[in-house]
């Protein structure tokens, strides 16, 4: 075909406009790295004020590029939770590194695809390579097969669904700590109230192997089939580790499949102190980990792996006729066989990319650095038994604590009071029926400082 007939791309730009915005939008994020720690942890927007800003018009005609990427920077990307920011403290945060900034760039500007080997063979690759990684520094066995979803909530559900559809079904085991997506993933799934089992956790907030027994044997008695315990490797709401090595001890005892939630605290495994709180965790069956929280990646990064080869495809291979010629040969693998996703972007690239130019040993380091500031921020609660109490010790970056005397709507008044003044962002959560304030670090740019300046903040009121 004569490339000069070819009819004008209304959908594109002059190469020297490409470059002019594309240079702008770079700006603005290089920007935003150098400066998010001046700015506000959080910034809630009015729906109304939000949409007038943003402009609810339908845009039939080309409008000001410049001006919507102001509006973009300025109002829509301003107006969130900055997840990145050192003294966001609230849920999980998400540090994540300019590096794997650059790698999604590419992954986008490629429109990179990991669904079929004949589609996608490159973003493929480097899929496989990566899940690899990760399975070499969890210390599981050579064959576990990996699969990156959109994060913790979809890669859950990925394993729940595999396991069922392998080997059938049965009674789940989860404890009252497990993360809600799990129960909901299993709802989903068509289990039913009898055949999920949500156990109370011990004193420290953690799956007890004794309470587990008990209820696998009752099950037993009354003719159910026990199936799967899903187990955590940090909390949510305490970062507490289930007891994996006796988990694992049961459930190779009695034949059921042990599935790990590490969505937030497995990739403290790469380093000593992780690796002690999260010992037993290469047994697991399955394991779920999420690269957008403690593995320093832009939203959104979820990976599964699988220790058991194939049971991924057993579970969700699809092969129709209008793929024929996508399909892999030998030695090669289509990832949407391991997965309910069959349009799969190119999510490997940023991780890649960021353990290539940083190493994991600068990835070590951040997670073990986050830890020792958790630990500090304990030291400084302890320093004021006065006022503070700590309900739960640093785990693995989380700690949680009261101030004392005061009620649940005063936690609840003081972390919005904190959120409100832009300084730091904190949650609180719930436990035993006691409200309390909980910090979650994991950003390796928070500070001593920034400690010292949420808690004096907080204590103020």
């Amino acid at each position: 075909m004569d490339e000069s007939s070819r009819p004008a791309d209304t959908l594109g730009m002059p190469p020297e406009e490409m470059r002019r915005l594309g240079y702008r939008v770079v700006d603005h994020v290089v920007e935003h790295f150098l400066d998010r720690a001046a700015g506000p942890a959080i910034v809630t927007g009015r729906p109304d004020a939000l949409r007038a800003a943003i402009g609810t018009d339908l845009p039939e005609e080309p409008g000001d590029p410049d001006s919507a990427i102001a509006t973009l920077v300025g109002t829509v990307l301003a107006s969130q939770q900055h997840v990145d920011h050192p003294r966001y403290f609230a849920r999980v945060p998400g540090p994540g590194s300019f590096a794997g900034v650059l790698g999604d760039w590419l992954a986008t500007g490629f429109n990179a695809i990991a669904t079929s080997w004949g589609g996608g063979s490159g973003p493929t690759t480097v899929e496989l390579i990566v899940c690899d990684w990760l399975r070499r520094l969890l210390d599981l066995p050579e064959g576990t097969e990996g699969v990156m979803v959109s994060g913790g909530s979809l890669a859950n559900l990925t394993a729940l669904a595999a396991v069922r559809a392998v080997r059938g079904p049965g009674v789940a085991y989860l404890a009252d700590q497990t993360h809600a997506s799990l129960l909901r993933d299993l709802r989903t799934l068509g289990f039913t109230e009898d055949e999920i089992r949500v156990l109370e956790t011990d004193e420290a907030f953690c799956m007890p192997p004794a309470r587990l027994a008990e209820a696998i044997r009752a099950d037993r008695a009354a003719g159910r089939r026990p199936l799967l315990v899903a187990a955590t490797a940090g909390t949510t709401n305490t970062g507490s580790v289930d007891p994996l090595p006796a988990l694992a001890d049961l459930c190779a005892a009695e034949d059921l499949w042990l599935h790990v939630d590490g969505a937030y605290g497995a990739p403290a495994y790469l380093c000593e102190k992780g690796r002690r709180a999260l010992e037993g965790l290469p047994r697991c069956d399955s394991i779920c980990l999420d690269p957008h929280k403690w593995l320093f990646q832009p939203y959104d990064c979820g990976v599964l792996l699988v220790r058991h080869p194939g049971v991924l495809e057993r579970a969700f291979s699809m092969n129709p006729e209008y793929l024929k010629d996508t399909m892999a040969g030998t030695g090669e693998v289509d990832m949407r066989n391991r997965t309910l996703e069959l349009t799969r972007r190119g999510r490997a690239i940023k991780l890649w990319l960021a353990m290539r130019i940083h190493g994991v040993g600068a990835m070590r380091a951040a997670i073990a650095r986050a830890i020792d500031t958790a630990e500090f921020a304990e030291r400084c609660l302890r320093e004021r038994p006065d006022l503070w109490e700590v309900v739960t010790p640093a785990r693995i970056g989380i700690v949680c604590f009261a101030l004392k005397g005061a009620p649940a709507e005063e936690h609840a008044r003081r972390a919005q009071a904190l959120a409100d003044s832009g300084y730091a962002c904190l949650s609180t959560t719930v436990l035993r029926g006691r409200t309390v304030f909980r910090l979650c670090i994991i950003n390796n740019l928070t500070t001593e400082a920034d400690i010292r300046g949420t808690l004096e903040r907080l204590a103020r009121g």
